[in-house]
């Protein structure tokens, strides 16, 4: 009981703190904001009988330390502390979006990301792939249209977010790939349109916690736990959605194919993307779908540490696939 007392405690302490960080109207809140997350944060991850989750949360609270540090050096050095959040000229914005993406875990700071989430139980990593990316990225959106450097950051996080994760087989490591590409194209909405993101953010981290809901109550913690044998035509259907709205690989041609069609600003473009995710990747789909039992032994049999997947209840299937499916018509009354 008094540890369910302490978790929600740090859980209304960490939400605190971003509220603190999203309504600060001079940098000395935001950085104050941002510590008082990481202090609440860092012991909701923190387990002393499990090495791996101690281990992630020193790994954490060290990382976002120095970049605490940083922001802290940047704004003191600059006569920033009670300034309003505007008056920054381009350098100093690029070197407070770099503190930030270090935050965040962004390419080229991403090295300790997937290494941390592959340590965290699946309620954790759920909290550092959507909550924990809410305030930097706020923050980020302050100095984005300043920094000169933000294309070759975006390009890189996407590259690396969509290179890394292939050679992976960890899903924990792949969601957090995942994040560092999504993040990527978060700060390219970013520069066409500064509200685009906070769309995308939202569908995001819906995306994240269906896929995550699913992968803690069938304690998958590998790409090839996953026996399609076992899975009925509904379940499959969940695990195709989940698949391509958690992996960004499939929206960068379609993106990269309509640059030229249409104004850079336009939300078309993103719809496009959302829309054509499916029809890049065919392969994929005939795994899910075909029960071929070949293609199922071939994919499992060097699997030393198979289990039995449990399909999820069947109305948590039906009303994840509600929400899926529903997002691309919300998404264009969203921008009608």
């Amino acid at each position: 009981m008094a540890g369910n007392s302490s978790k929600l405690m740090f859980i209304a302490i960490m939400i605190l703190g971003t509220l603190t960080t999203i309504n600060a109207s001079n940098w000395l809140g935001i950085w104050m904001g941002l510590e008082i997350n990481l202090i609440a944060f860092t012991p909701l991850i923190f387990k002393p009988k499990q090495a791996s989750m101690s281990e992630a949360s020193m790994i954490y609270f060290l990382v976002q330390s120095l970049g605490s540090a940083m922001m802290l050096m940047i704004i003191v050095t600059n006569n920033l502390l009670m300034e309003p959040i505007s008056s920054i000229n381009n350098s100093t914005a690029t070197a407070l979006a770099a503190s930030l993406m270090l935050k965040l875990g962004m390419a080229p700071m991403h090295m300790w990301f997937p290494e941390v989430t592959s340590k965290m139980s699946w309620s954790s990593a759920l909290l550092l792939l959507t909550w924990q990316k809410i305030a930097p990225l706020v923050v980020l959106s302050y100095v984005v249209e300043k920094s000169f450097v933000i294309y070759i950051l975006v390009m890189t996080s996407t590259f690396i977010g969509a290179v890394g994760g292939l050679n992976q087989t960890s899903l924990r490591k792949i969601m957090a790939y995942s994040s560092i590409s999504h993040m990527g194209w978060m700060i390219a909405c970013m520069k066409m349109e500064n509200n685009l993101w906070m769309a995308y953010l939202a569908i995001y981290i819906a995306m994240v916690t269906m896929a995550i809901i699913l992968f803690e109550k069938t304690s998958m913690y590998h790409i090839n736990q996953v026996n399609m044998n076992s899975l009925t035509p509904t379940s499959k259907i969940y695990m195709h959605i989940i698949i391509y709205k958690t992996s960004s690989v499939a929206t960068i041609p379609s993106v990269f194919a309509k640059m030229n069609s249409y104004p850079i600003n336009n939300s078309t473009q993103i719809m496009h993307s959302t829309n054509c995710n499916s029809a890049n990747n065919p392969n994929h789909s005939t795994m899910l779908f075909t029960n071929n039992n070949n293609n199922i032994n071939t994919y499992t049999s060097t699997n030393k540490w198979i289990t039995e997947f449990k399909p999820p209840h069947k109305n948590l299937v039906m009303m994840v696939l509600l929400v899926n499916l529903s997002t691309p018509i919300v998404t264009v009354f969203m921008f009608m």
